[in-house]
């Protein structure tokens, strides 16, 4: 496997791997042993969603140096992660909607993790064996209502709040990855994923001590520095070098 998206039809729900442009329908559980069509399937009528449908977010904070930074925090001794809803979830060309346009909400360029397999209580060694793979995505956030609140989750997991996608990438090395955001062509975030204070295996390996994941769960890792506010009429282009580009604009 290469690059999995996950698409809708009428009331189709699939899995098809990408090639060349050309979708190659999946057979069978995509977290299993699948095999796919010999013939494409024309992508015309299609609708791409979110690569996976996860049971749960869990989202990484201040795992920059940078980000940690220009926030005034200290590096974290330990991975810091909370969970966001899922029903913040939006695919590749959906719409970022801010719900209190009076506050200032941000963009966040980040790369996820997606879980392939149960697990619980792996070390950082073995952790790689359950990892399906990595995609683009962004962690908005309500920056007025996290200052206010002091905890992380509701500014972070409004509708629309969590772009992600817009494919799986199966086969790429998660730590030489540059991760770039632009904001109407502007670029905003340019980092580089060795740069991770905690990197993707120690982040499995942490979070599966404490939470059981399960195939599709996302890890969110960490945004650069660079963040700053989105305002209606964006457009937020998420590039992480191996990654088909993640595409969002604001309302």
């Amino acid at each position: 496997m290469a690059a999995i998206g996950r698409f809708q039809k009428g009331d189709d729900v699939f899995y098809a791997k990408v090639v060349d442009g050309e979708l190659y329908r999946l057979r069978g559980d995509v977290f299993g042993s699948p095999s796919f069509d010999k013939k494409p399937t024309p992508f015309k009528g299609l609708r791409t969603l979110t690569p996976v449908s996860p049971t749960k977010i869990i989202a990484v904070g201040l795992n920059y140096a940078d980000h940690a930074r220009e926030t005034g925090k200290p590096l974290p001794k330990e991975p810091l992660f909370w969970l966001k809803a899922p029903t913040s979830l939006i695919p590749d060309n959906g719409k970022i909607e801010i719900p209190f346009p009076g506050h200032r909400t941000d963009y966040e360029a980040e790369l996820a993790v997606v879980i392939g397999r149960r697990v619980r209580n792996v070390t950082a060694a073995a952790a790689a064996r359950y990892i399906f793979g990595y995609t683009a995505a962004q962690d908005v956030t309500d920056r007025t209502i996290q200052k206010a609140e002091g905890q992380w989750a509701r500014c972070k997991s409004f509708d629309t709040f969590t772009p992600l996608g817009p494919y799986v990438e199966t086969k790429i090395n998660p730590h030489d990855l540059t991760i770039q955001l632009f904001q109407n062509g502007q670029l905003r975030q340019n980092s580089h994923t060795s740069q991770l204070i905690f990197n993707c295996f120690e982040l499995v390996s942490f979070v599966s001590t404490n939470i059981t994941l399960m195939p599709g769960d996302i890890i969110l890792t960490g945004t650069p520095g660079g963040i700053g506010p989105i305002t209606s009429g964006d457009r937020i282009e998420v590039r992480i070098h191996g990654l088909a580009p993640l595409v969002n604009t604001v309302k």
